[in-house]
């Protein structure tokens, strides 16, 4: 009797198992792909690599993750540091139900989201989010065309002694300021206030900007110092070259020469750039050139740069190399 009831719920169990490998989900979806295809039909299989799904025209194809365009795809922050990657499959007023390729379906309780951004299909590479640029408005020191949007700000410091905070007053006007508390050694301390107007000519493939960076040295007569300059950047935020031009003041007197800028900006990674800065100065008939080589990671939110500034000039007999570290810390209604 015992033997009996046991192989008849062996069965009973057997039985729910096959049935339940046996029922697919019968929601039909369409899958976008990056070179302009369209599958409609059921999922029926789905691992981190791949989506297997069963079509009404073209049979079961089997399309690359990286090859999907993700229109509904965000970035959530949640209040202990964790961020998810995924497709929102359902909300309501109290939690959000997110599909991520790395842990399935999770469903996140909207107290516990710090953050949510949602991503446009250009930040996917090869099945990988590629962060924002903390930093797309500068190089490793100088403006580009591209301006920060209202409510962003960042902090940036280099070599500990360079001090400037920026912030968006409207999309296309900042404002900012610094210090370099050279008073901590008994020196003069220098102070400066930064300003700058960007305009997209066209959206992110040309933008022009103009600004001003006006300085004064606490301790020093005719402390008076600064920069007027503009520029054009051709390219997107994450890839884009720079030409501008300046002209520097300093104690009463304007230099006699524009200073020319050539700056480009190149992502390589999901977190790194290619950066080089360059200068063309020229001051009482001699001119120098300014190089620069370099990088920047993105960890966590935070822009690292670092590189070498090396002096071109034909009154230099010995190689120069003078080396950059700086970083960036977004704060505002950052990306």
């Amino acid at each position: 009797m015992k033997a009996g009831i046991s192989l008849l719920f062996f069965m009973l169990i057997f039985s729910v198992l096959i049935l339940a490998q046996t029922i697919q989900d019968t929601t039909v979806v369409t899958l976008k792909t990056v070179n302009g295809g369209a599958y409609t039909g059921q999922i029926i299989f789905e691992s981190p690599d791949s989506v297997k799904i069963n079509t009404k025209d073209f049979g079961i194809v089997t399309i690359a993750q990286k090859n999907i365009i993700r229109e509904n795809l965000v970035t959530i922050e949640t209040m202990d540091g964790n961020e998810f990657l995924g497709e929102i499959v359902s909300e309501d007023s109290n939690s959000v139900k997110l599909k991520t390729i790395k842990f399935g379906e999770i469903t996140i309780t909207k107290s516990d989201i710090k953050k949510r951004s949602q991503v446009v299909p250009q930040q996917i590479k090869d099945g990988k989010y590629w962060f924002p640029n903390p930093q797309s408005t500068r190089y490793f020191w100088s403006p580009n065309g591209y301006g920060l949007k209202k409510g962003e700000g960042y902090y940036q410091n280099i070599w500990v002694l360079w001090n400037q905070f920026s912030y968006g007053v409207s999309d296309n006007f900042s404002i900012g300021g610094g210090i370099i508390p050279t008073f901590l050694f008994g020196a003069p301390t220098p102070v400066f206030a930064t300003m700058k107007f960007s305009i997209p000519v066209k959206e992110n493939k040309v933008n022009i900007a103009g600004g001003a960076i006006l300085g004064y040295v606490i301790g020093e007569s005719e402390a008076g110092l600064g920069i007027l300059y503009g520029l054009s950047t051709f390219g997107s935020p994450d890839a884009n070259v720079t030409i501008g031009m300046g002209y520097a003041f300093a104690g009463g007197e304007w230099a006699q020469a524009p200073m020319i800028n050539i700056n480009g900006m190149f992502r390589v990674s999901s977190r790194g750039y290619f950066i080089t800065e360059n200068y063309i100065l020229s001051a009482d008939g001699e001119g120098v050139v300014l190089l620069s080589f370099g990088g920047r990671s993105i960890i966590k939110k935070v822009a690292l740069d670092y590189g070498l500034f090396i002096p071109v000039s034909a009154d230099l007999d010995r190689f120069i190399a003078i080396p950059w570290f700086g970083f960036t810390l977004p704060f505002g209604n950052t990306k």
